[in-house]
């Protein structure tokens, strides 16, 4: 499958697919707004109106998205102890960041009391980051193993289309891994901006580099693969 129209209808069937994009539009609204709040104060209005509209879409796109969690948990916990534990840590820490801003959603559209919003965000941001950290540990650990499988094939000498397949697909686990932790580490900046106002993580321009690199990642993971 080579034609980009089918790839990207594809691509936007999945929630996913629907999510990388308007968090794109939601954080080039926000970089668009800041460059040009002071000369343009219609045009920086506008775009903060993208940017809040994009991002109560994704919270209502993201509707029982904590279900994913518990269900990964139930179906896959992890091939060891080890990894059965990163598993519940980070897929715990989602599910809490997910179920939390449901509720965050219903304060920012009025549908429950607006006074609850922080403390929701907060809670959301706190499991989000929690789940960042172990989920980032967990690809780090198996990046690791990657390497070491890679580099035993290539001592071995062994040329032959299966070793060639075996590398490939290692290299391709390890991009796809790579993607996914420049993506957390990414969310976990503007989820710290959340836990803990600071200059460096709340600045505009991080979170707007933040987002879009998170999104990007996201298209990347998410993309059809040609077969």
């Amino acid at each position: 499958m080579d034609d980009t129209v089918d790839k990207l209808v594809i691509f936007l069937a999945k929630r996913d697919g629907i999510d990388k994009l308007v968090k794109t539009f939601q954080y080039v609204s926000k970089l668009v707004n800041w460059h040009v709040e002071t000369r343009y104060p219609d045009i920086a209005t506008r775009a903060k109106q993208w940017e809040v509209a994009s991002g109560l879409s994704r919270k209502a796109f993201r509707s029982g998205r904590f279900l994913t969690g518990f269900n990964a948990l139930r179906r896959s916990p992890g091939t060891s102890s080890c990894f059965r534990l990163l598993a519940v840590l980070a897929n715990s820490g989602e599910m809490v960041y997910f179920f939390f801003d449901h509720f965050l959603w219903l304060a920012r559209i009025g549908v429950i009391d607006a006074k609850y919003a922080k403390r929701m965000s907060f809670i959301s941001a706190f499991g989000e980051s929690v789940g960042y950290v172990f989920f980032i540990i967990s690809d780090f650990i198996l990046i690791t193993r990657g390497l070491k499988a890679e580099r035993k094939l290539l001592t071995e000498g062994e040329e032959s289309k299966e070793t060639e397949g075996e590398i490939k697909k290692i290299r391709m686990d390890r991009i796809m891994r790579l993607m996914a932790v420049a993506a957390n580490i990414a969310d976990l900046i503007i989820a710290l901006a959340e836990i803990e106002p600071n200059p460096f993580c709340n600045h505009t321009v991080t979170l707007g580099i933040s987002g879009l690199v998170s999104a990007w990642a996201g298209w990347y993971r998410n993309w059809p693969s040609s077969t």
